[in-house]
């Protein structure tokens, strides 16, 4: 199969202005103050921060999260409105944690975090957090948690879906796209008639104002925060709907808002491209050690010779039949780490040819692994006690995904089946490995329309955005178009860094960069460029294979999550 290399991707335009349903103050916020101008245009904003007032007066009532918890980590609920258009309305809950400063008397304010997904919680990241911020950080901070809204123990949501609905990653085949179009239209279907009044609120714009209404309730003028992946995105949402509130602001792995969300999918299969050939030539140099070629070229036939192989007759990996369609999703993000991929088709060759293989270096091929499991895989690791699981809705993740990722920006989905197919067939043939899975139909094709527009990122608050070269869900132009987004931002680069999810990963230049923007709140004059080294690649390596994220009791990121 031929392949054709990916063309340079450019950074976004930085000329875009925002042009938001609700205006945002950009005078300071006294500690009390309310999310800013939240009301309907044809509302009065005064009556709007009226019927929020009684937000703002509640009063957590702390306790300890749970037994297995350590007594200073605790735990609260407080009520945020579903639709801050008519904040007198329906209220959910939003779960949230704290530990405190361990020096109140240099205490600087509040850090807040989220780990990802859309999907992910949060309430138990204080944990992880602690473990990985220095000493001095740990003085400035209480340390907040939270569940965004929809998920785990914030009023979570649910579509009703079984098992069956939740492979979302499929690869394009003219027999399939129309059970492919079914499938879509029947997950929209369920999540609409279960949970459609409460699903078009549960959106990114409006987590990020169940943020600062917390900083309202927390008695803040500002608030800190780090943020992974998704909650990227989250963060500069907030930043561009409250700049004047955003503090010290550490975006790490970086989602590109210009692409969210379709456009952010697509980029799993543009991103690995560069990835592929990167791998091709790592394989070839140590052609003696592996064979599998020893040249790009033949190492790349080696690959597609045994996707048509599995095509035509699957082949058994540790007893499951894995077809080419799997060989390829794996190698989406395997490539991202040169040795890990290349252990994995040694593998994958000996099962071909009938022998004995490592079942350990096979797991990126299993037909699970693959699209990093089913929801509700990935969910099994969620944090806290087996009650907690026992209350969140199997299909939490999964439902709480759709409602982000259709629900932030609609116009981003075309309402034409059709339009999927051609594009599924396109991207294919530009991006082998995994166009077609990334540009196939979604459920997003058949959700209703966005309450709001999609917020356009375009400002100069301070943050630091940090960025692995090779980062198989956030590629490194994607860091780079927040960059030019955030026009007060510095960008920290680690070239040669593997992996999703920078800091903390062992390398002082990343780390020491980072904790001391976090400690001192001042950034780097320029950007930074940092090297990886062994040791932080073989962290992040470790990383994301472990059954929770770093440091803290949640869920695995799996390859098809940011």
């Amino acid at each position: 199969m031929r392949r054709r290399r990916l063309a340079p991707l450019l950074a976004v335009s930085v000329t875009a202005t925002l042009a938001p349903a609700f205006a945002t103050s950009t005078a300071a916020a006294a500690p009390t103050a309310t999310p800013a101008n939240v009301s309907p245009a044809n509302a009065s904003s005064a009556a709007a921060k009226g019927s929020l007032d009684r937000y703002v007066k509640q009063k957590p009532r702390w306790k300890r999260c749970d037994a297995g918890s350590p007594a200073e980590f605790q735990c609260a609920t407080i009520k945020v409105p579903l639709d801050y258009r008519a904040p007198g309305g329906k209220r959910i809950d939003m779960a949230i944690s704290r530990i405190k400063s361990t020096a109140p008397d240099k205490r600087h304010g509040v850090l807040l975090s989220n780990p990802g997904g859309p999907g992910g919680e949060g309430l138990y990241m204080p944990l992880g957090m602690r473990e990985k911020l220095p000493k001095s950080a740990q003085q400035k901070y209480d340390l907040i948690g939270f569940d965004p809204r929809g998920v785990g123990k914030s009023s979570p949501v649910s579509c009703g879906l079984k098992p069956e609905d939740e492979n979302w990653l499929r690869p394009y085949k003219k027999e399939t796209f129309d059970k492919d179009v079914a499938w879509a239209r029947g997950v929209a279907d369920k999540c609409k008639k279960k949970a459609g009044d409460t699903l078009r609120h549960i959106t990114t714009r409006n987590t990020a104002r169940d943020m600062d209404l917390l900083r309202a309730v927390l008695g803040e003028k500002k608030l800190s925060y780090v943020g992974y992946s998704y909650g990227t995105y989250l963060g500069s949402v907030y930043t561009q709907l409250f700049p004047r509130r955003a503090d010290r602001f550490v975006l790490d792995s970086a989602v590109d808002p210009a692409r969210a969300w379709r456009g952010m999918i697509q980029w799993w299969a543009e991103g690995a491209e560069p990835a592929f050939d990167r791998w091709t030539e790592w394989a070839a140099e140590r052609s003696q050690k592996y064979d599998l070629g020893d040249t790009p070229k033949k190492v790349d036939r080696t690959l597609w010779d045994l996707v048509a192989q599995a095509d035509e007759k699957p082949i058994e990996v540790d007893g499951v039949p894995t077809t080419g369609d799997d060989i390829r999703s794996g190698m989406r993000a395997a490539v991202f780490t040169p040795q890990y991929a290349t252990e994995g088709v040694v593998e994958l060759k000996k099962a071909a040819a009938g022998k004995p293989a490592s079942a350990k270096k096979l797991a990126a091929f299993a037909r699970s692994g693959g699209s990093g499991g089913t929801a509700s895989e990935v969910a099994g690791g969620t944090a806290g006690t087996a009650a907690h699981a026992s209350e969140t809705p199997s299909d939490n993740t999964l439902a709480s995904l759709w409602s982000v990722v259709c629900g932030d920006n609609s116009a981003a989905w075309s309402r034409d089946p059709e339009s999927y197919r051609r594009d599924a067939i396109e991207d294919k043939g530009r991006y082998p490995l995994f166009g077609d899975f990334a540009s196939s139909i979604k459920p997003c094709a058949f959700w209703d329309k966005s309450a709001e527009p999609a917020t356009k990122v375009n400002n100069s608050v301070g943050s630091l955005i940090v960025q692995n070269e090779w980062d198989p869900q956030t590629p490194l132009p994607s860091g780079q178009a927040l960059h030019a987004d955030m026009k007060g931002s510095k960008m920290v680069t680690v070239l040669g860094g593997e992996g999703h999810g920078v800091y903390p990963n062992g390398n002082a230049c990343t780390d020491d960069t980072v904790a001391s923007y976090l400690s001192t709140g001042e950034l780097p004059a320029k950007d930074v460029t940092c090297k990886a080294t062994a040791d932080s690649n073989e962290k992040a390596r470790k990383d994301q294979k472990r059954d929770v994220l770093p440091g803290s009791p949640l869920p695995k990121r799996a390859p098809d999550r940011f």
